[in-house]
């Protein structure tokens, strides 16, 4: 197999950019958890809230996909940049999930999301261009940051709604590997300053995308 050229990645870039933010365009691997149970009678408020809570869990996963994207367009070793593409591979069921579950309530995506991904790829690939490590280090700590997201949001979801429950809890199996996955790979452990100057930065995406 011969290698990629720059024009080869450069069109990989930008059909795995238009698969995230063009509605509808990805196709996930694996089948929702969701296809798992029932349907949930909620009253309008609970499937607001329901939403908001999922619109915020698929513009998380649009910001992966991208990270991951540059991540992988400037990682130094090839087995980095592989291990980057495989979990952005899980990424994409994770997407998926989240916009069927947004369409079956009635709602979309946000749109905010083109805005996002390109933030998060100028962030992946700053950090590939600079190390390895501090890129394993920053899928870690991303993960870790989206881990903490899935706990709450499972305990803020509407009692009944078992569909959108099942993705999280899945998802959050999945966003757990891979910041083991960055850890085992030799990526750096960032500190607790670090760590909350991330939060303060998820916050605006979580409290943006709720509703828009």
């Amino acid at each position: 197999m011969r290698a990629l050229s720059f024009v080869d990645k450069g069109i990989m870039q930008l059909d795995r950019a238009l698969q995230t933010i063009v509605p509808r365009a990805a196709k996930s691997f694996r089948p929702s958890p969701a296809t798992q149970h029932p349907e949930a009678d909620m009253t309008p408020e609970e499937k607001r809230h329901a939403i908001g809570l999922m619109r915020i869990n698929h513009t998380g996963e649009v910001c992966a996909q991208a990270l991951y994207a540059g991540q992988a367009a400037t990682a130094k070793l090839e087995s980095v940049r592989q291990e980057m593409e495989h979990a952005a591979d899980e990424e994409i069921d994770h997407l998926v999930w989240c916009e069927e579950r947004l369409y079956e309530l009635g709602s979309r995506p946000s749109l905010l999301t083109p805005l996002f991904y390109g933030a998060s790829f100028a962030i992946g690939a700053g950090a590939g261009a600079i190390s390895d490590k501090l890129s394993l280090g920053f899928v870690a700590a991303t993960e870790d940051q989206v881990c903490v997201h899935l706990d709450k949001h499972m305990a803020a979801l509407p009692a009944q709604d078992a569909r959108s429950n099942a993705i999280l809890a899945q998802m959050h199996v999945d966003e757990a590997k891979h910041k083991q996955m960055a850890l085992d790979s030799g990526g750096y452990e960032f500190p607790e300053p670090v760590m909350k100057v991330m939060t303060l930065v998820s916050k605006v995406m979580t409290v943006s995308t709720y509703r828009i």
